[in-house]
């Protein structure tokens, strides 16, 4: 492990105060580079963010400032546990949840979890066994390594992981080929920044410097959203959509730069593909159709379109939030051919962003293995279950419906789905069945580990090595081990190359290092370099001094700055920027954006009885469900925990006040929360966090409400499409 330079002290010839290199590996674009201070004993006692790292320039969010409150906190899980024999499975007191269970020892943990794992192979098959993960930790190792091997080997099902990002980046991809994007630092340059769906003060605060340095340089910042974020309370202007509407807003903003010829003629020769085809659709939505839609004004669709047509340059941030309805990557789709059509992309600071992540490429089949399920029992790869249906698939227990065998094992890991997954009450319903055996790695005790049989310790990224990139910048990075692992806590790596040995799978590759496995990760050659294109300059050892390095297309941004797409071929079918999509046509879908009002929205029969779209937010303060328990972090959102926010004129059409419990309700379910008044809100809007479901008196999070329909594209998550009533309920005194 190498200590980075620090504030460094002699003490009796050891070192009693030095800095550890790691990478915050939360779900964040940030990935943010972090110097943690260890003490003589071995306790982390400072953590701040590296100013060398040229996105984090020094500091963290509230988040991750507040990190040593995580890993010390009282409530860590140190030690593998067992249910106790008698107690039933289901939402436990908060505080007293360690009750239901027993300590034991990490070789007990692992016969017993393989030993109850082979069993299940044996009588159900092994795609009856569902691993069940996402990003509680985006390093690469942490994410997706030896717990692919794994269950490749087992012959489990496979996990379709969508819940978050799949729609868009699916999306995105139909339009560019590859997910790459202006780079963050670049956006200091532009003159307009439109923020579409972007909540970049909340979960993306290290591109806020370099706006701010863009419009102390004149520039405008324009947030689109159906909520007044605190990005959107900040911004020059705040346009606020109706949600859904996105697919209608960007075809009217093309209709008005098209119809004024505002276009970049020679950008859309030389890199478009079905350019004519695109603008015939346009023509359809013209400002005053567009605004029966999304609720915004035509002088405003109108003066928008000019004002991003004629600023140069203008950059594009869209967010994921857009693609999380049912037409959602339509939606992003949609926008993200708005620089297409501008040229914006042809000028530093302009263009757009999504995600970045493209630009990493890791050799994921060597950390993976899936050639090992040609040894696993089915002699293939498992099926694959999508994590949004969680509900669907842990209660449909009929053998012959769907494909495959009903679901008897689930093993959870980086993730929370009795909080996070949609659908909740179908979720818990299939969590409570007393045959279905389940297995949470986790660090606290969750909404989940109360329906857990095996609760196993896990390590923060303080307390294990990794490597990682990003999907807001361009640099590799290394995040080196801080402290040793408190109590029992063990990592990803650990524990499924154990279970693999206890398993009995022979493979060597179950027994790797994580270093082994990051220099796979790389693909280190015989000279020591990465192999992967775009890291050819990149040495395990380089990364071990340094702590970040730029991809090659980010190495030296003055004299070579990054402009994706303003040169071909492009990884699509034609190798070009693709506004008509191939794809879709040979699949016989509709080639080019078009709106559909969600089936979920005030255009459908079921609004008749259920009249307000809920907006199923997250919180600033956590990081999806993570930091949920943590005081510190509940104080941070104390204001709007647990209330519905509605517009006072939707309020008092239901005779609720300032402060009143409200029952918010639809077929799936209800949850009671305290009304508070939002006029900021469209009107036909209310809004509510998502929290862990036992930081409620009944047991329940806004998950109770929101539905397992698939987005369009990319089979993802559709939590902003879902209506609801709402009515005054009793007090609760």
């Amino acid at each position: 492990m190498v200590a980075f330079s620090s504030h460094v002290q002699p003490y009796n010839g050891f070192m009693a105060v030095h800095a550890i290199h790691a990478v915050c590996s939360h779900d964040c674009p940030d990935s943010c580079a972090v110097l943690v201070t260890v003490n003589a004993e071995g306790r982390a006692v400072k953590i701040a963010g590296d100013p060398s790292q040229p996105v984090t320039r020094g500091f963290l969010c509230g988040k991750v400032a507040r990190y040593l409150d995580r890993v010390y906190a009282p409530g860590r899980v140190l030690y593998p546990m067992r249910r106790r024999p008698g107690i039933a499975k289901g939402p436990q007191s908060r505080g007293r949840e360690h009750e239901a269970f027993e300590r034991i020892s990490w070789d007990e943990a692992l016969d017993a979890v393989s030993a109850r794992l082979r069993a299940i192979s044996d009588r159900y098959g092994p795609e009856s066994i569902l691993p069940y993960s996402y990003a509680g930790t985006i390093g690469v190792l942490g994410y997706g390594s030896m717990d692919r091997r794994f269950f490749h080997r087992l012959g489990a099902s496979r996990l379709d992981r969508t819940i978050c990002s799949e729609a868009g980046g699916q999306a995105w991809n139909l339009v560019y080929g590859k997910k790459l994007g202006m780079a963050t630092e670049d956006f200091r340059l532009a003159k307009l920044i439109l923020a579409w769906g972007a909540n970049v003060h909340g979960n993306n605060i290290h591109l806020w410097p370099f706006i701010e340095e863009a419009r102390r340089n004149g520039a405008r910042l324009v947030v689109i959203d159906p909520y007044r974020t605190r990005t959107a309370a900040l911004a020059d202007r705040h346009i606020a959509i109706r949600p859904g509407t996105d697919v209608a807003l960007a075809l009217g903003l093309m209709h008005v730069l098209l119809n004024e010829g505002l276009e970049d003629r020679a950008y859309i020769a030389a890199m478009t593909h079905g350019f004519e085809q695109l603008a015939a659709r346009a023509r359809e939505y013209t400002p005053e159709r567009v605004a029966a839609w999304t609720g915004i004004a035509p002088s405003e669709i109108e003066q928008l379109a000019r004002e991003y047509a004629t600023t140069r340059p203008a950059a594009l941030r869209l967010n994921y939030g857009v693609q999380r309805c049912e037409n959602g990557g339509t939606a992003v789709r949609a926008i993200a051919m708005l620089p297409a059509l501008t040229g914006a992309w042809k000028h530093r600071g302009g263009g757009a962003q999504l995600s970045t992540s493209g630009a990493f490429a890791w050799d994921k089949n060597a950390l993976e293995r899936p050639d090992l399920a040609l040894a696993s029992p089915l002699g293939r790869l498992g099926r694959v279950v999508n994590m949004c249906a969680l509900g669907h698939a842990l209660t449909q227990l009929d053998a012959h419906a769907g494909d495959g065998p009903p679901v008897h094992a689930l093993f959870v890991y980086n993730s929370n789905p009795a909080a996070v997954a949609p659908n909740h009450n179908a979720v818990c319903r299939g969590l409570l069945r007393p045959d279905l055996f389940t297995v949470v790695h986790e660090q606290f005790f969750t909404d989940t580990t109360d329906y857990a049989d095996f609760v196993l310790p896990a390590t923060t990224f303080l307390e294990h090595t990794d490597v990682q990139g990003a999907y807001g910048h361009y640099f590799v990075q290394l995040s080196q081990q801080a402290i040793e692992p408190r109590g029992e806590t063990r990592s990803n790596v650990w524990l499924f190359g154990q279970l693999a040995q206890r398993m009995g799978f022979p493979e060597a590759c179950f027994r790797d290092t994580p270093e082994e496995m990051i220099h796979q990760a790389l693909a280190i050659g015989p000279d020591g370099r990465s192999t992967n294109p775009g890291m050819e300059h990149i040495t395990f050892e380089d990364l071990e001094r340094q702590g970040h390095i730029a991809l090659a297309i980010h190495a030296d941004p003055e004299a070579h700055p990054f402009l994706p797409y303003t040169s071909g071929p492009l990884a699509t079918p034609s190798g070009k920027i693709e506004l008509y999509s191939q794809t879709l046509a040979a699949a016989s879908l509709d080639a080019l954006p078009g709106f559909n009002p969600p089936i979920e929205s005030r255009w459908s029969e079921t609004a008749k009885k259920y009249p307000l779209e809920l907006l199923a937010r997250k919180n600033d303060n956590y990081m999806n469900s993570t930091f949920a328990n943590l005081p510190g972090h509940r104080q941070m959102e104390a204001r709007t925990n647990q209330k519905l926010e509605i517009h006072p004129q939707d309020a008092a059409s239901r005779g609720v006040a300032e402060g009143d419990p409200v029952r918010v309700s639809n077929d799936r379910g209800a949850i009671e929360l305290t009304a508070m008044l939002n006029a900021h809100l469209p009107l036909g809007v209310v809004a509510a966090r998502l929290d862990w479901a036992k930081q409620h008196p009944a047991g329940a999070n806004v998950n109770v409400l929101t539905s397992e329909r698939l987005t369009d594209l990319g089979a993802g998550a559709t939590f902003y499409s879902t209506l609801v009533e709402v009515e005054k309920a009793e007090n609760r005194e």
